[in-house]
């Protein structure tokens, strides 16, 4: 794939801005590049991220008929003959429907040839909990895909996540899912800077620095642990804040480094917690720093139940600010308080 180098400049861009952004910088850079999926062409998208694209790239921007599996099937098979496809599949959820081109098709394409082929698209989803969302539209599925050898998957939390990841995902060589989240799409406005080289997959960022208690976390739950690092703080409890970003490849050398230089560690997702990715975390930080730790790993997730629609209902079962502040406390030994969520 040609990939100009378009002039860095900063622009004010919501999280659905950013990545239309991102997806017109890609198919402005290369005519292999192609985007589909339901309602993605004239519509714009359901949530109006594919915004335009369509009345600016005429037939490479197009809708689909209403079929996970034909679009992620053609979606191989383009990529392996030279193509580079972006692929919106609605909801989370409705890739189950197609989880055989991604997990035995896509992610395979590599091995099975030897290294002779590969399949370089990129499949754009969302998740996320939000007031109204219905049994099959709430849930968080991202370990599901972390757990598949030869498939890339990041998860962005703020617009300049959203810009850049989406960038380096179209032009990655492996098949890679950007797992967006609905509730941040037109959310605010942030200066985000464009343009210039683009970044491999891989890598987190320390959004905040401390000494005390790392917290590791990713998408929309990235803005509960900001928020209770600065209840913390007023309390005389430094917090570190790291936005994973991308849960394959993890950078586990960022999160090994925090938590020797804190000792405590607290992973937070809004995935339920019996077999997220946090388990996988826990058991890394528990192999490598056995004995350097100065508390048990904590996991804040969301309770092992099915999503119902009632906000109040969601407000019991999913973390937020105030159980991470609690997990903190009882790390750093200020109060032992069971938390309602967690381990």
């Amino acid at each position: 794939m040609h990939n100009p180098s378009y002039p860095t400049e900063v622009q004010e861009l919501t999280y659905a801005r950013a990545i239309n952004t991102a997806l017109r910088e890609a198919l402005l850079s290369s005519e292999d590049v192609i985007l589909y999926g339901e309602d993605v062409g004239e519509a714009g998208g359901i949530f109006g991220v594919t915004k335009k694209l369509n009345e600016e790239f005429g037939d490479r921007v197009f809708d689909t008929p209403i079929s996970e599996t034909a679009m992620l099937g053609a979606a191989v098979g383009a990529a392996m003959t030279g193509l580079r496809p972006i692929v919106e599949i609605m909801w989370i959820d409705f890739t189950l429907v197609a989880m055989d081109q991604i997990v035995n098709q896509a992610a395979n394409v590599r091995f099975v040839s030897a290294g002779s082929l590969s399949a370089p698209l990129t499949i754009r989803t969302q998740q996320g909990h939000l007031p109204g969302s219905c049994a099959q539209h709430s849930q968080n599925l991202e370990a599901l895909y972390a757990h598949i050898p030869g498939l890339r998957v990041g998860l962005a939390a703020t617009p300049q996540d959203a810009y850049t990841m989406t960038r380096a995902a179209i032009a990655c060589n492996d098949p890679t899912l950007l797992i967006e989240n609905r509730g941040l799409y037109h959310g605010e406005i942030q200066n985000v800077t464009t343009g210039g080289a683009i970044e491999a997959v891989g890598g987190s960022v320390v959004m905040r620095p401390g000494k005390d208690v790392t917290i590791v976390t990713w998408s929309a739950m990235l803005f509960q642990a900001l928020e209770a690092a600065r209840v913390l703080e007023a309390e005389s409890i430094s917090a570190e804040v790291i936005n994973a970003r991308w849960l394959n490849p993890f950078d586990w050398d960022t999160l090994y480094a925090s938590v020797r230089k804190t000792g405590r560690l607290i992973i937070a997702h809004e995935a339920v917690l019996t077999g997220g990715f946090g388990a996988e975390i826990a058991t890394r930080i528990n192999t490598v720093l056995f004995g350097k730790l100065l508390a048990p790993v904590k996991r804040v997730a969301t309770i092992d139940s099915r999503i119902p629609c009632a906000p109040h209902l969601q407000k019991a079962l999913i973390p937020d600010a105030g159980t991470i502040t609690v997990a903190a406390r009882e790390l750093v030994g200020l109060k032992q308080i069971d938390s309602k969520q967690g381990d």
